[in-house]
């Protein structure tokens, strides 16, 4: 009896304990500039050492992440890849070869809508106001002579990425931060963070819980005023990634053109304010709603209806909502 009893009190006791501890989680939050955008850095700790430890972390990943795609240091992998296209292959890190290994996958996924040679498009088109009149359409077929994804050439055994074409690049900017996100998830749980959030500028990461056992809750901006949400949804684990015209795009002869260029035809998407994607990554999300974007409403939901796990909400240039399958949304 009394070994029933004192085993009864043990459980008791370590019970309380695993109560106290959850209850003692707090929130530790940082915003910064990381990849040239702002990013916003939640995690549950215990205490602020250990809260500020983890945001420490996961400003180190993101930061070793970002010297590995960017397209801006020319010492970079990337740049290695750019510089020499049309001469010989590069051998990269796993991970790098990986991500262009999936983005290709991508965009044979969207047929072509989402590619990471976009990279080689002439800048052509100004979204600084600058432009009052669409350019020819000669230079529109021009900037996109060097863009096509099929010309990355993989060698699965050397490890390496290869440009057939010269002046062909391959750039991140439409992957890149959902990838940095995932990949400081990644590495804050496996350090025991219980949960947290990652807000690469938009492209959010999650998992756990708020200490209080709530999801996570994540606004849909309203693309008619972005200081406003038009819906707010929980989240608690997985990734959602929201694409936008709202803040960048210009208006010739009273059409509206977005500042996410369809890479098949050199051509601004239009119909479309705002994507939201949902996604088990943030890499996904990110790839999809710009693809998803460029195919346009009907196209794009059709595709997403036929992936597994992915839902997303479209907000046409009418104001109209538009969801996938599976999803419901109430306003705010």
């Amino acid at each position: 009896m009394r070994v029933k009893l004192l085993r009864k009190f043990i459980i008791f006791i370590l019970l309380a304990i695993t109560h106290h501890a959850v209850l003692a989680q707090n929130l530790y939050h940082r915003t910064l500039k990381l990849m040239g955008s702002r990013f916003d850095i939640t995690v549950s700790a215990l205490d602020s050492v250990a809260g500020n430890g983890y945001i420490d972390q996961a400003i180190e990943e993101i930061t070793r992440i970002e010297r590995m795609i960017s397209s801006w240091d020319p010492n970079s992998q990337t740049s290695l890849i750019n510089q020499n296209a049309g001469i010989k292959p590069i051998r990269v890190d796993k991970a790098l070869f990986e991500l262009v290994q999936r983005a290709i996958a991508i965009s044979d996924l969207t047929n072509g809508a989402f590619d990471i040679s976009y990279a080689s498009m002439d800048k052509i088109w100004k979204f600084d106001g600058s432009m009052s009149m669409l350019p020819s359409a000669e230079a529109i077929e021009s900037s996109i002579r060097n863009v096509g994804y099929q010309h990355i050439v993989l060698d699965q055994l050397q490890q390496t990425v290869f440009l057939e074409k010269p002046g062909m690049k391959i750039g991140f900017g439409a992957i890149g931060k959902g990838f940095a996100a995932d990949q400081a998830k990644l590495l804050l749980s496996n350090n025991g963070v219980e949960a947290g959030i990652i807000n690469a500028s938009g492209d959010m990461s999650t998992w756990g819980k708020q200490p209080g056992g709530e999801d996570w809750k994540v606004a849909i901006t309203n693309p008619y005023d972005k200081q406003k949400a038009y819906a707010v949804l929980p989240i608690s684990e997985g990734a959602v990634v929201t694409s936008g015209n709202y803040e960048k795009y210009i208006e010739i002869e009273g059409k509206r053109y977005s500042h996410i260029i369809d890479p098949r035809t050199g051509y601004p998407a239009r119909g479309i304010l705002s994507v939201t994607v949902f996604a088990s990554k943030a890499e996904l999300a990110d790839a999809l709603s710009t693809a998803v974007f460029v195919m346009g409403v009907a196209t794009g939901i059709d595709r997403i209806n036929q992936l597994p796990g992915i839902e997303c909400i479209v907000i046409d240039d009418q104001g109209k909502i538009h969801t996938s399958a599976n999803i419901e949304i109430s306003k705010i």
